[in-house]
C-alpha cells in the first residue's frame, strides 16, 4: 500500500525549515504532528518533600531543555536565586544553547558534551569537588546515574518534571499509513489510550532500541526503524520506505 499519510508522535516543529516539511513537499504526502506524551512539572511541596534544597548545590547537570526549564522553574518557586558562579554541565550543544533563554551565557560557567552523556561525564570527572544537582524527568535513562556513581561525585537526582500520557481520544476514528515514535512512552500512551489497537495494516515507524523493544513487546511488527548507517535520522528512514513504496521522486 502507498504511503499518503504520516503521524508523527511529537509536537510540531517550531521552524519551517524542518526536514518533515521538506520530506511532504517532496513526496506529495501528508505529515500531522501529534504529542502523545507531555510533561507537567513537579510542585515545589513535592521537591521539597525529596529533601532538596537549591543553595546546597554548586553546579547542575542538564540532560535536556525540559530539564532547564524546570530547574529554572523550580528555582523561581522557591525564591532562589541562581548564583552567577554556578557551574552548568550539559549534555550537548543543543541544551547549552537552550541555557541563554535563562542565563547570559558568555558570563556563566558552562561546559558542554558532544551528545552522550558518557562524554558529558568526562568534563564532569575534571570537576569531582562541586556538589552536582541533576533536574530530571519522573523517568530516567539507567546509564545516567551508572555513570556519575562511577565518579564517586556528590551527586543528587531531584524529579522536577513528570511525563504524562496524552488525551488522544479525537484520533479514535482517524487512521494514518505510518505512526512515528521515539520512546516506549509513545508506545505506552498508545495502547493507554486505545487499548484495543491491532496493528493491521498501520505502520510503525521506530526510532531507537529501546523503543524498538517496546514495540515488540506489544506483539507489534517495526516497519522502519532507525537509526542504522544508511538511515541515521528519522526523515532518512522514512524518505527510503517511501521512495521504495511509492515509487522514486
Amino acid at each position: 500500500m502507498k504511503v499518503k499519510t504520516i503521524l508523527v508522535s511529537q509536537p510540531a516543529p517550531k521552524t519551517e525549515t524542518s526536514p518533515y516539511f521538506d520530506l511532504a513537499d517532496k513526496q506529495k504526502i501528508k505529515v500531522d504532528f501529534r504529542s502523545f506524551i507531555h510533561v507537567e512539572g513537579i510542585s515545589v511541596k513535592e521537591v521539597r518533600a525529596e529533601k532538596i534544597d537549591l543553595k546546597d548545590y554548586t553546579a547542575v547537570i542538564l540532560t535536556s531543555r525540559n530539564a532547564v526549564d524546570h530547574y529554572f522553574r523550580i528555582a523561581e518557586e522557591m525564591r532562589f536565586t541562581v548564583p552567577d558562579d554556578m557551574k552548568y554541565f550539559c549534555q550537548s550543544e543543543a541544551v547549552a544553547y537552550y541555557l541563554q533563554k535563562y542565563v547570559v551565557y558568555r558570563k556563566r560557567k558552562i561546559y558542554v558534551g558532544t551528545r552522550t552523556f558518557p562524554e558529558l561525564t568526562k568534563l564532569i570527572k575534571k570537576h569531582k569537588d562541586e556538589k552536582f544537582l541533576l533536574p530530571s524527568s519522573d523517568k530516567l535513562k539507567p546509564l545516567i546515574p551508572q555513570e556519575l556513581d562511577k565518579l564517586k561525585i556528590n551527586w543528587t537526582r531531584a524529579n522536577l518534571y513528570r511525563t504524562v500520557v496524552s488525551d488522544l481520544s479525537d484520533l479514535e476514528n482517524v487512521f494514518y499509513d505510518i505512526l512515528v515514535f521515539f520512546s516506549p512512552s509513545g508506545i505506552d500512551s498508545l495502547f493507554k489510550n486505545f487499548p484495543e489497537f491491532k496493528q493491521n495494516k498501520t505502520r510503525l515507524a521506530v526510532f531507537g532500541n529501546s523503543t524498538i523493544k517496546a514495540v515488540e513487546d506489544r506483539g507489534l511488527r517495526v516497519d522502519i526503524a532507525a537509526p542504522t548507517p544508511e538511515t541515521p535520522s528519522m526523515t532518512m528512514a522514512l524518505e527510503k520506505y517511501i521512495k521504495d513504496i511509492n515509487g522514486k521522486k
